[in-house]
């Protein structure tokens, strides 16, 4: 009987052996998506009052504004918009008179591949009246500046440190210069993501999409092929279309990985001006919580 416990005890163990890499490649999966490491981050702030605002009808306006405080008791503001779910701006807590200083904007989204997570030095002036209801308004309006940390998760490979800020660094401005002529082209303004990503994408990559989304005559008699990251490059389209310093970008195959790994970056430097006019006129806010 002794014999057939210990036997018993034995293959529990080793089924518990067994389990606990499944278990943990299940927790890693879910910390990865988030974007999240387990370094305690996720419950850095903890949320103290959240206030949300309301346009001139009453309507809530999508823009919810958090009290939140940190292990060390300081407090600070983050400033969330519904459209623009990919960031999130950060702000002192607010003087007696109401006025408040941005301090960064803080940038996470998901690819197919992984997430880029990155933390930008942000500028401007804000004054918010925190009781029961009151009032929000920007007084300097809000300038970004440089990507001051970062983390980049693609497929297996965590990439963190001076690496990663480096490549972020690259590719945001990779985007700043796509957008910049992406904005003097004929396009619109004031999308959803998913209708930028339709309108765009077969202007910027008709060999990557079906031949029923490619513009008219993007192919002419006597073009130039080269074959790039598995795609062969229509170079003499990109002449055609895009400017000197997007040329070896795009014949590449970079700024398709760009915009496979970071749609929501170059949607969001793209429609900046849009998520600027979200606070252009003075906001009634109530606490919710």
């Amino acid at each position: 009987m002794r014999e057939r416990n210990n036997i018993r005890l034995i293959c529990l163990y080793i089924s518990f052996l067994i389990t606990i890499p499944f278990f943990l490649c299940r927790c890693v999966g879910i910390v990865d998506k988030t974007g999240q490491i387990l370094d305690g981050s996720a419950s850095a702030d903890k949320t103290v009052n959240i206030y949300r605002a309301y346009s001139s009808y009453n309507s809530p306006s999508d823009i919810d504004i958090e009290v939140v405080e940190n292990k060390k008791k300081e407090k600070s503001i983050i400033i969330t918009a519904k459209e623009f779910p990919m960031i999130k701006l950060r702000g002192t807590f607010p003087h007696d008179d109401g006025i408040f200083y941005f301090t960064s904007l803080e940038y996470i989204a998901g690819n197919t591949h992984g997430w880029n997570e990155f933390s930008q030095e942000l500028y401007g002036t804000g004054k918010i009246i925190l009781r029961e209801s009151g009032t929000l308004e920007i007084i300097e309006t809000m300038e970004k500046f440089n990507i001051t940390r970062g983390r980049i998760h693609s497929y297996d490979t965590r990439i963190t440190g001076n690496e990663a800020l480096t490549s972020l660094r690259n590719r945001y401005d990779r985007i700043a210069a796509l957008t910049d002529w992406m904005l003097t082209a004929k396009g619109i303004k004031g999308q959803t993501i998913k209708n930028f990503e339709k309108y765009w994408e077969p202007v910027l990559f008709p060999e990557a999409v079906s031949n029923n989304k490619r513009p008219d005559a993007w192919q002419r008699a006597g073009d130039i092929f080269r074959k790039a990251e598995d795609i062969n490059w229509n170079i003499s389209y990109t002449e055609r279309t895009f400017p000197q310093e997007l040329i070896t970008v795009r014949n590449s195959g970079t700024m398709l990985r760009d915009w496979e790994e970071a749609l929501s970056l170059v949607y969001l430097e793209y429609e900046w001006e849009s998520f600027l006019n979200l606070f252009s006129k003075k906001l009634n806010i109530y606490k919710v919580k």
